[in-house]
């Protein structure tokens, strides 16, 4: 079975090309006092417009957005100019030694989303991605205050947050490597840029324990550009975000992902990974390296 949603306690999850842009549009407009967005790319004119719809019916809107992205100097800066027009609170990330990656909403103290995509044309319609939708309260505040702290100091000391969230830098390599480590039975990972040394030998290490260890990385998944990211362990727990287990992404850039231990939904993640592995050529921890990331390279995601 290739889920499009699945709905399960305080989470819902998109994983279909067809349902994510709707899922999107359905939560800004759910939005009646507040809307925070947290921004590396846009340029779908249907998130545009509805951050219009939004202020004109009141809503305040905040977009956090990156100032750097490889190829997009320039449209950064008319994307940003464009939402102030529209009314939109626009606040670029000013930390002069983190790299701006995440990306999440916050509507009002209802609902939140976590994803691997941008809210462009490619990654609604062309990628292999993720989606959580989340009412979980913790979440939510979670979120809110990662965005407020982003937004006024974003070298300052990050505040206590959920467990369920795991940012970057402050926390992804300890937690990402805790919970890899913790693995007796399965790691299953769809992720592109799995280049981190440190990563991959406990990868190996796992391996030789003989605990299976599958990775989906580069080429097409079902016909879909591999671009999202996603940690499976031991049928018990996913990850879903921002985070590429790279060196750059773990040690030097604001990023988010949220933690899933609901089993229904975990299982319905493994079958999706299952169909996925059958779908495209897989490529299994003893890969050979990839060069390692220039950290100023700004990646096209």
């Amino acid at each position: 079975m290739r889920p499009g949603e699945i709905s399960q306690g305080t989470d819902r999850l998109v994983l279909a090309p067809a349902e994510r842009r709707e899922a999107v549009l359905q939560l800004m407009r759910s939005a009646e006092r507040g809307l925070l967005l947290s921004m590396f790319r846009c340029d779908d004119f249907r998130i545009i417009d509805e951050v219009a719809a939004a202020v004109r019916r009141g809503v305040h809107v905040r977009v956090l957005i990156t100032q750097r992205a490889r190829g997009w100097r320039d449209r950064l800066k008319d994307l940003s100019a464009l939402l102030k027009s529209l009314g939109a609170d626009v606040r670029p990330y000013e930390s002069p030694v983190m790299k701006y990656h995440a990306k999440y909403i916050v509507a009002d103290d209802s609902r939140a989303l976590v994803t691997s995509l941008n809210f462009t044309r490619k990654c609604f319609e062309s990628t292999c991605d993720f989606m959580v939708l989340s009412d979980d309260p913790d979440v939510i505040s979670g979120l809110k205050t990662l965005f407020e702290t982003d937004c006024r100091t974003p070298v300052g000391r990050l505040p206590d947050i959920t467990g369920r969230l795991i940012i970057g830098p402050e926390h992804s390599r300890r937690r990402l490597t805790e919970m890899l480590s913790d693995a007796r039975e399965s790691v299953r990972i769809v992720d592109h840029r799995l280049t981190d040394p440190q990563i991959l030998a406990l990868l190996t290490e796992k391996e030789r324990k003989n605990i299976p260890v599958q990775v989906i990385g580069n080429g097409l998944i079902g016909g879909l550009i591999c671009h999202g990211r996603m940690i499976l362990i031991d049928e018990k727990t996913a990850i879903i975000g921002s985070i590429h287990l790279s060196p750059p992404s773990l040690d030097s850039r604001r990023e988010v992902a949220i933690v899933i231990e609901d089993p229904s939904l975990v299982a319905q993640l493994y079958d999706y990974f299952g169909n996925l592995a059958t779908e495209t050529k897989m490529c299994f921890w003893a890969a050979p390296l990839a060069a390692p990331e220039d950290d100023n390279d700004e990646e096209d995601e």
